[in-house]
């Protein structure tokens, strides 16, 4: 039963309270389903959660946990992640939303927050997509995104699709399934993949549409072409995202213990710079069963 919630910021986030010392694995799965639904974000405080609970708690909602071969994992089955040991600010983006492989919910849970600072931010891109211009909107439903990764191990490919990738024709029947997905198989025994996808999402439950992907983290980061067409979108353009994303941040104050659940189907998350080597905040990725 849950007793006690609370808004999160200014966002459809909400934050859910232990009652009594309560054990997370306590919570009813139906009753935070329908609180999860309408808000997209839950923070849990001060149910002590640590990163084995996160996964025991996240296994009640999920079908699937989804590797994230980027990170370090701290457990066996590498589904448990630590976020990264540094301290600079991390840019808007939607996890895995680069990749055919993109998870409905990111789950967060800190240990030992920064003394200072270091709070996980987010955005809520059904609003970020209301924000923009006519013409931007036009832009990005116009144009897909386009990912390219060349020469990828076909060991490390194996790891990301999956226990069910064993040989070359198990690899090329996966790949053949995704939607955006064309593939080369090279003379070196690697990959080169491609992927395109829309930069507008239909989120999971409301069925909006969201600005939520990874467009911000190319545009920033690098050079190259962003739109399948091998344009990039002009200084306008950047110049209004940037000028909402700063509009819409929302913070995730940590406190030990705290556990979080991410809509990743509408929300990006991102990080602000702090200067605390101790923060300690992990995560696992996964897809619901309902």
């Amino acid at each position: 039963m849950i007793s006690k919630i609370e808004p999160l910021g200014t966002s459809t986030g909400k934050i859910v309270y232990s009652s009594h010392c309560q054990n997370i694995l306590d919570l009813s799965v139906a009753e935070t389903m329908e609180i999860f639904k309408s808000s997209g974000v839950i923070l849990f405080r001060g149910f002590g959660v640590t990163p084995k609970q996160m996964k025991d708690f996240s296994e009640k909602f999920s079908g699937r946990h989804i590797i994230d071969f980027t990170k370090v994992s701290i457990d066996y089955d590498k589904f448990v992640n630590f976020v990264d040991g540094e301290m600079d600010s991390l840019i808007p983006h939607s996890e895995n939303s680069c990749f055919p492989f993109r998870p409905d919910v990111i789950w967060f849970c800190c240990t030992v927050p920064a003394e200072q600072e270091g709070e996980t931010l987010f955005w809520d891109g059904v609003r970020v997509w209301e924000e923009l211009s006519q013409e931007s909107r036009q832009l990005f439903l116009s144009k897909q995104l386009k990912f390219s990764y060349n020469n990828v191990p076909l060991d490390k490919l194996k790891v990301f699709i999956g226990s069910n990738a064993n040989t070359i024709d198990d690899i090329k029947l996966i790949l053949d399934s995704l939607d955006g997905v064309s593939y080369q198989f090279n003379d070196d025994n690697t990959v080169s993949v491609e992927y395109t996808c829309s930069s507008v999402v239909k989120n999971k439950y409301n069925h909006q549409n969201a600005f939520a992907n990874h467009f911000w983290v190319y545009h920033k980061k690098t050079e190259e072409a962003i739109f399948d067409d091998g344009s990039r979108a002009s200084d306008e353009v950047a110049n209004e995202i940037e000028t909402i994303f700063d509009k819409l941040t929302e913070k995730i104050p940590w406190e030990a213990g705290d556990l979080v659940m991410m809509d990743n189907s509408r929300f990006l998350h991102g990080r602000g710079a702090f200067n605390d080597n101790r923060r300690q905040v992990f995560t696992t990725l996964s897809n619901l069963k309902f």
